[in-house]
């Protein structure tokens, strides 16, 4: 019989069967995984802010941030909070998963990459403290100034905190139930040059710590979310035609249809992951047409440029939209 294939490249993405080698509870509802190739090769390479898809079964599949060394390729770790509204994600890896289980993985993808900078200021709540993990050790072993104040409902609930405690004064932790709500006007009310600020956590952090960026310098802040904004995918949804310009295929997406789905139905595949646009897997060069941008992953400059799209939610605010597929 012909061994195994297990590694599949799309463009600089890999999909891979992996092994779960450890299984450690990081906090009160968090437990990270971490996983090595099936085949005993080396994990793909990745830098800080990188994401991962867990294939937990053939319906369902989860993004999650790296959290471990981007220097070590022998292994991925990922941490992952139960939800207490799980769509089936977390409870799948909190209850099924253990040691020696096999399953798919896909990446790494970067929507979250760490800029060069003279400062960082990181900002992080609850599990949005994964992704910026790797970025301390990056800034640590380049010398570079860096804070971070890290959120949490209570203490016990906040991950990594004994390795985040090691560096001193450089962390602030701040658990609701002793100190309140992070207090940003402090940290950023006094908008500063050569600082980049990166935030991660729930949506109702990130959306205050945008509001108090607006006034910091273009491409200070930068985000991400686990979930859409609020809101984002609210709007009327009509039919509208979408053209395919490399083969010349157009596609009637219906009312209760998104582009993907559509596109799918007429056997044309887009790759997709998290179909909230909160992941950027499908970002797609819009070449005619206005969409009506319903993404959480685009800035506000991308979207005005309607250069490009993210086909699992956004819609279209003309009868046709010309893609570059």
């Amino acid at each position: 019989m012909a061994p195994v294939k297990t590694h599949v490249h799309s463009g600089d993405v890999t999909e891979l069967e992996a092994i779960i080698v450890s299984v450690t509870n990081e906090a009160h509802g968090v437990r990270s995984i971490e996983l090595a190739p099936a085949d005993g090769d080396k994990m793909p390479r990745w830098e800080p802010g990188a994401h991962i898809d867990l294939l937990l079964s053939p319906e369902l599949e989860r993004q999650y941030s790296l959290c471990g060394d981007p220097d070590d390729h022998g292994t991925w770790r990922v941490a992952v909070l139960r939800e207490p509204e799980s769509r089936g994600g977390s409870e799948w890896v909190h209850d099924r998963l253990a040691v020696g289980d096999r399953l798919r993985v896909r990446g790494p993808r970067n929507n979250f990459p760490l800029v060069e900078e003279t400062e960082y200021l990181f900002i992080a709540g609850g599990i949005g403290i994964t992704p910026i993990l790797p970025m301390i050790a990056r800034c640590e072993a380049a010398r570079t100034p860096w804070r971070l104040v890290y959120g949490g409902r209570t203490q016990t609930s906040m991950a990594f905190t004994e390795a985040l405690a090691e560096h001193g004064d450089k962390v602030t932790f701040w658990p609701q139930d002793n100190c309140g709500i992070i207090d940003l006007e402090a940290l950023l009310g006094e908008p500063r040059d050569n600082v980049a600020v990166y935030c991660c956590g729930p949506g109702v952090l990130l959306d205050a710590v945008e509001e108090r960026c607006h006034g910091w310098p273009s491409g200070s802040l930068h985000v991400e979310r686990f979930r859409p904004k609020a809101g984002a995918l609210d709007g009327p949804n009509t039919s509208f035609e979408v053209e395919l310009d490399e083969s010349g295929i157009v596609v009637t997406v219906g009312a209760e249809e998104s582009i993907v789905d559509a596109l799918e139905a007429a056997g044309v595949h887009v790759p997709t992951s998290c179909r909230e646009g909160t992941c950027g897997t499908c970002e797609t060069v819009v070449l005619e047409g206005t969409p009506d941008h319903r993404d959480s992953y685009l800035t506000e400059q991308e979207k005005e440029s309607n250069e490009v799209m993210m086909l699992c939610c956004s819609r279209s605010k003309c009868s046709r939209l010309v893609l570059e597929l």
